[in-house]
């Protein structure tokens, strides 16, 4: 297990102490540890293109609310996180809570997320949400695993619920693990950053 640690600035390590935040959280005991390797992919490479656009089609699942379509997209050991962040000074070696995460999941976990959606108690979706994922700065990266790639991409989320509450965006950064099984991509590990220290939206009943 690697070691390495410093500043995160949407790579793969959380400043001051050792490992990935999966390796950090509760439920990422089992998460892949396959890392980057290498610069960028050029945006004209075959391998960024295919994560480019699988990143696209999930934000239109999501938009959708196509949330069992979007369990598919997802490999078994999946670990989805999202840290706390935290606001510190310059020289202080880290910028999220450590032991502290808005979500740390797993496949099982998202899975019974997705079966409330379909009960009476989903109340804060209950009318659904307007969901829309904007996505930006997408950077593909070769992994040190074969049939694997790591990709970097901004994301912001609008979402307006009722009709006249005012509404919400979060903004984040994303890590995305994608690993290739079977012939098809399948989304294996992600880390969530957002860009800000204090979560305005009502709630988090929405998939990053």
């Amino acid at each position: 297990m690697s070691t390495q640690t410093g500043t995160y600035r949407g790579g793969a390590y959380s400043a001051g102490r050792s490992g990935t935040h999966s390796e950090q959280a509760v439920l990422g005991g089992k998460a892949s540890r396959v890392r980057r390797a290498g610069a960028t992919l050029p945006f004209r490479d075959e391998r960024h293109l295919l994560a480019h656009q699988w990143l696209v089609d999930e934000a239109y699942l999501l938009d959708a609310q196509s949330y069992e379509e979007w369990l598919d997209l997802l490999a078994d050991d999946i670990h989805y996180v999202m840290p706390v962040r935290v606001t510190t000074a310059l020289g202080s070696g880290f910028d999220t809570a450590p032991g502290m995460a808005h979500f740390d999941e797993d496949k099982y976990s998202l899975s019974r997320r997705v079966a409330r959606f379909r009960t009476e108690h989903a109340w804060t979706e209950d009318p659904p949400s307007r969901l829309r994922h904007h996505l930006t700065n997408v950077r593909t990266f070769a992994a040190d695993a074969p049939d694997h790639l790591v990709v970097e991409s901004g994301l912001l989320l609008y979402r307006s619920r009722g009709d006249y509450r005012e509404a919400a965006q979060v903004s984040a950064g994303r890590e995305d693990l994608l690993r290739r099984t079977d012939g098809e991509w399948k989304l294996a590990r992600r880390t969530i950053l957002v860009d800000d220290s204090v979560i305005r939206m009502q709630n988090l009943a929405v998939f990053l």
